[in-house]
């Protein structure tokens, strides 16, 4: 079950200390959209654009990461312009390796930023990449997620029991 274990965990993406992980020795962060960045299947918002904008002022290289296809993908990041692989296949970890070549970064200083267990957090573990894990921002999804999440809830159970959700990064 570790495997599915984030190696942290955090309320939302906008709350996370991204002067502290740049402090840290990170550089690359790569990004799930829906319901990590903005609502599912929703446009890149004026909350995302300027969240995104400020940590690569900051110093951090940002790709898009999703398994979303590339007329979704490609429509979030009309305004934002950052790397971003579609169809990616998460949980394999092949896109999260081209991630790091097309950022320049390594696995010991990319991140990864996302809401599920299944794709998100399984997929960043198996490309051995530290793994934040936040909480989904809005209540709709497609069908096939729904199932995941109800998959998810004893793993998400064992995580809080262990006190995984008191687990940062940055401290």
């Amino acid at each position: 079950m570790i495997k599915w274990f984030p190696d942290a965990w955090e309320e939302n993406t906008f709350r996370i200390d991204y002067k502290k992980l740049y402090e840290l020795g990170y550089r690359g962060i790569m990004f799930d959209i829906d319901n990590t960045l903005v609502f599912d299947c929703a446009p890149a918002d004026e909350r995302a654009i300027r969240f995104l904008k400020e940590i690569q002022e900051m110093g951090f290289r940002v790709l898009l990461l999703s398994n979303n296809n590339e007329r979704r993908v490609k429509m979030f990041n009309e305004q934002i312009g950052a790397d971003y692989i579609f169809k990616a296949h998460k949980p394999r970890p092949d896109a999260y390796e081209k991630g790091m070549e097309i950022m320049g970064t390594d696995r010991s200083n990319t991140l990864f930023i996302g809401d599920q267990i299944f794709t998100d957090v399984w997929g960043a573990r198996n490309a051995g990449v530290k793994v934040i894990m936040v909480k989904k921002l809005g209540p709709k999804e497609e069908k096939h997620i729904i199932l995941k999440r109800i998959l998810e809830a004893p793993i998400r159970l064992a995580f809080l029991l262990c006190g995984g959700h008191k687990r940062k990064i940055t401290e």
